[in-house]
C-alpha cells in the first residue's frame, strides 16, 4: 500500500481512537450499581441565611428554619404551623416563628435502616397529608414502612389530629406482606386518595408494585377507577409501569395529577397521570441502566407508551414537587418546582429546580438552584404565606423557607 498523507493521518486518528478508547477507567462496582464518589459528599450545612441572584431577575434569600435528621416531607396545619415526618419515623410539629420542632405521638411504630442515598436503605415515615375537609374530621394521614416480621412492609394510615397529638391511628391501606418501598400520596380534587404502590414489577396488573394507586379516603376502590371491573387487576390502579415515585402533585387549575419518577443512571421524569395509561418501565426508558447500556438496549424511546412531559439525563433523582401559585415570588408564578437529591450519580450534588412551561405544559427554560448549599431536597412545599418551603433529607437536615431579598 502506497503510504500518503491521508493514511498517516487516517492511522493516527485510529491510534487516538484505540488510546482513548484504553483510558477509560474500570469502575468499582457493588450490587451492580458503580460505587458513588464522595469528594463534594457530607457538607455541613451553614447557618444561613443565603441570598442568590436568580434568572428571572428575583432576588432571593434561603433561611434556615429547623435542623431535623432526615426530614423527608412537610405539610401545613390551618394554624400555619408545620408537620414534618421523617425517615427514622417520628413526626414533628413546628410552630410559626419557632426553630425548634416539638415532637408529636401518636404515630405508627416503623422501620428505618442505613444513610440517605445508600443502596438498600429504608425509610420509617415517608410523607404526610391532611384529608381535604380536614378542617371537620381533622384526619392526617401518614405513609410509612411498618415492622413484618423482619422485614417491612408499606403502609398508608390516618389518625386524628388533636390539636397536638395523633390519636386512633390505623391503616387505611398495606402493600403485600415484605413488599417496603417509598410510598408517597396526594389528595386529588375529587378527594380521592393518590398513592404509589410499593415494589416492583410494574406490568404485572394483579399486584400494586410500580403502579400509582386511587382510593377513597378510607381505604376503599372507587367505582370509576380505570380498572375497577377488571377480573384480574388490582382495582385500585389507576396509572402503571412507574419504576419510582418519589412525589405527587396536583396542578392548581386543571386538577391532574403529576408524578416525579426516578430511572436508572439517567431518565428521571416528570409525568402527568392519565387514567389506565401504562409508562412503560421496564421497557422503556430515556435512561442507561447502572453498568452503562441502555436500559431498553438499543436506542431509548418510549413507542406505544406514555411520554414524559420532561425528562432529565443525567438523573437528578427528583423528588418532590410543586405547582408555585403565590403571590409573594411574583416572578415565579406558574412555574413548577421539583427537588433533587443527586445529580449525575454523585452523592452531593442535590439542589432545587424551576421548570418554565407554556400554557400548553410544554417546556420553555429551567434554572438550578441551591446547587452550593450541596443538600437532598426530598420535598418542596408553598406555605399560606406564598414563601417556598424545603425539607433536605440529610443526617443534619433542615426546613428552608425561600422569601424575596430585602423581606422582614
Amino acid at each position: 500500500m502506497r503510504v500518503t498523507a491521508k493514511t498517516t493521518v487516517c492511522a493516527g486518528l485510529l491510534a487516538l481512537a484505540a488510546g482513548a478508547a484504553q483510558a477509560q477507567r474500570t469502575v468499582p462496582m457493588a450490587n451492580g450499581i458503580p460505587v458513588a464518589p464522595t469528594g463534594v459528599a457530607d457538607n455541613p450545612l451553614p447557618k444561613g441565611p443565603f441570598t442568590y441572584r436568580t434568572a428571572e431577575q428575583m432576588d432571593i434569600r434561603v433561611e434556615v428554619l429547623a435542623r431535623i435528621e432526615y426530614p423527608m416531607a412537610l405539610t401545613f396545619l390551618p394554624d400555619r404551623s408545620m408537620l414534618v415526618v421523617t425517615r427514622k419515623g417520628e413526626l414533628f410539629q413546628l410552630a410559626p416563628g419557632s426553630n425548634t420542632p416539638r415532637t408529636v405521638a401518636g404515630g405508627p411504630p416503623a422501620v428505618f435502616r442505613g444513610e440517605s442515598g445508600a443502596s438498600g436503605n429504608w425509610h420509617g415515615y415517608m410523607n404526610v397529608a391532611l384529608h381535604p375537609q380536614f378542617a371537620s374530621n381533622g384526619l392526617v394521614y401518614i405513609s410509612y414502612n411498618k415492622p413484618d416480621g423482619g422485614g417491612r412492609r408499606a403502609a398508608v394510615g390516618r389518625g386524628r389530629w388533636t390539636g397536638s397529638a395523633i390519636e386512633g391511628f390505623s391503616d387505611v391501606w398495606q402493600a403485600p406482606s415484605g413488599a417496603g418501598g417509598l410510598v408517597v400520596m396526594t389528595f386529588g380534587k375529587d378527594g380521592k386518595l393518590f398513592l404509589s404502590g410499593a415494589g416492583g414489577d410494574s406490568q404485572n396488573m394483579s399486584i400494586p408494585g410500580g403502579k400509582i394507586l386511587r382510593l377513597n379516603d378510607d381505604g376503599s376502590i372507587p367505582s370509576d377507577n380505570p380498572f375497577a371491573r377488571s377480573a384480574s387487576a388490582d382495582k385500585a390502579i389507576y396509572t402503571l409501569g412507574h419504576r419510582g415515585a418519589l412525589a405527587l402533585a396536583v396542578h392548581p387549575t386543571t386538577g391532574a395529577v403529576w408524578q416525579t419518577e426516578n430511572g436508572p443512571n439517567g431518565g428521571d421524569e416528570l409525568n402527568l397521570l392519565e387514567p389506565g395509561a401504562n409508562y412503560g418501565w421496564p421497557f422503556v426508558s430515556l435512561g442507561r441502566t447502572y453498568p452503562g447500556p441502555w436500559q431498553r438496549g438499543d436506542r431509548p424511546g418510549h413507542e406505544v407508551f406514555e411520554p414524559p412531559v420532561a425528562y432529565w439525563t443525567p438523573a437528578i433523582a427528583v423528588s418532590g414537587l410543586m405547582f408555585y401559585t403565590g403571590d409573594a415570588l411574583p416572578k415565579w408564578k406558574g412555574d413548577v418546582f421539583v427537588g433533587a437529591l443527586r445529580t449525575g450519580e454523585i452523592p452531593g450534588t442535590g439542589h432545587l429546580e424551576r421548570i418554565v412551561f407554556n400554557e400548553n405544559m410544554e417546556e420553555l427554560r429551567r434554572e438550578i438552584l441551591l446547587w452550593d448549599l450541596h443538600q437532598r431536597v426530598r420535598d418542596v412545599k408553598q406555605g399560606p404565606d406564598g414563601y417556598i418551603y424545603l425539607a433536605t433529607e440529610q443526617k443534619d437536615g433542615a426546613i428552608l423557607r425561600i422569601v424575596p431579598a430585602g423581606s422582614k
